[in-house]
């Protein structure tokens, strides 16, 4: 039922176009395929991106069309590969450093952050550093605390860098060849429960020239009763929620955020200016998130129009417990959500 929900909801309000199905992982894949073909300077490098093909297949194939010289594989050294990153970029090539989990990028978090966020600052604008970050993010399926946190908050925070972060199919081409094409260091943030998932996709996204705009949210259904932003994973969750809540007869506006740093403040401002009710959805544990940081936007821009307090829908804030049981406890669903937008609705102020 998810996985049929979200091909629904994912397609566009026009009827006229041709779609086509395609998975988020060949989204992706075909993404750095075009930009590989268009521009000599992108490579890939990583982790058994080359003779494996990728962890997930996200590279399948590309060896064998690039060569070596393009499609770079590396020991396990996170630091080592990305510092190669950074530096290429700074002379002018155009790298895409996959991470196996972007867990594992606290590896490398001093060439992330220290190196390419801050290098054109630091340099008097002389120096850019054009270097993709991209890689499976967030909870996955019983892999633990050490590899299921969601950094979209621990980037966003970070200036100097643009962070992305995917739902769909068309998420995963827009963003990953507007990622390359950029100047500036870009996190790309995906989640490898959703690499096998299908979407409609359009003729308009299949173009090799399209791109996602950063700070650009995209409102995947229209509502006037409640706002739910919701990112990656967790959009698809909101829709399920949204359904449900049109059911007990209420209309509800679902924004996937997509780009999480710079964010479309000015859509959510509107949107919850018509709904006056606001709820906020993500995987990443509550204190200092980016629920938080939408909450904060609204109580500064929007507080008169608000006819219930914002509420946020979190992962828990623990370390993701291993057994399944509890790892469920801890994942927010659209039972959550559904519950979180019921409290909203019903505990309106002056109702």
């Amino acid at each position: 039922m998810l996985t049929r929900l979200m091909k629904l909801r994912s397609r566009p309000l026009c009827w006229s176009r041709h779609f086509s199905l395609m998975t988020v992982r060949d989204g992706i894949k075909s993404g750095m395929d075009e930009e590989l073909k268009r521009n000599e300077s992108v490579f890939l490098i990583g982790e058994e991106v080359g003779e494996f093909q990728g962890a997930y297949k996200l590279s399948e194939g590309l060896l064998q069309k690039y060569t070596s010289k393009r499609i770079v594989d590396t020991p396990i050294t996170e630091m080592g590969f990305a510092g190669i990153a950074v530096g290429a970029a700074f002379r002018g090539l155009r790298p895409i450093c996959e991470f196996m989990s972007f867990n594992f990028s606290m590896q490398a978090i001093d060439q992330i952050i220290n190196s390419a966020a801050k290098i054109h600052y630091m340099s008097g604008a002389t120096i850019h550093c054009p270097v993709v970050f991209r890689g499976p993010n967030g909870a996955a399926a019983g892999v633990a605390a050490q590899h299921s946190q969601d950094y979209s908050a621990w980037y966003a925070s970070c200036p100097g860098l643009k962070v992305f972060s995917i739902y769909d199919t068309e998420d995963a081409r827009g963003m990953i060849k507007a990622a390359v094409r950029d100047d500036n260091p870009v996190i790309v943030l995906e989640n490898e429960l959703m690499y096998g998932e299908k979407f409609e996709v359009s003729d308009e996204v299949l173009d090799p020239d399209y791109l996602t705009p950063f700070g650009k949210a995209k409102i995947m259904r229209e509502g006037t009763d409640l706002t739910i932003v919701a990112l990656a994973r967790m959009v698809g969750e909101a829709l399920l929620a949204a359904d449900k809540l049109e059911q007990d007869g209420f209309s509800v506006e679902v924004i996937n955020l997509r780009c999480v740093r710079p964010y479309d403040r000015e859509s959510i401002i509107k949107s919850v200016q018509k709904t006056s009710r606001l709820v906020t959805v993500e995987e990443g544990w509550p204190q200092h998130g980016v629920g938080a940081e939408i909450a904060c936007l609204i109580m500064e821009t929007s507080l008169d129009y608000l006819d219930a307090p914002v509420e946020r829908v979190t992962g828990a804030d623990i370390p993701m417990p291993y057994a399944k049981g509890l790892e469920a406890l801890c994942t927010p669903t659209w039972e959550n959500i559904y519950s979180a937008g019921t409290r909203v609705l019903h505990g309106a102020i002056g109702k």
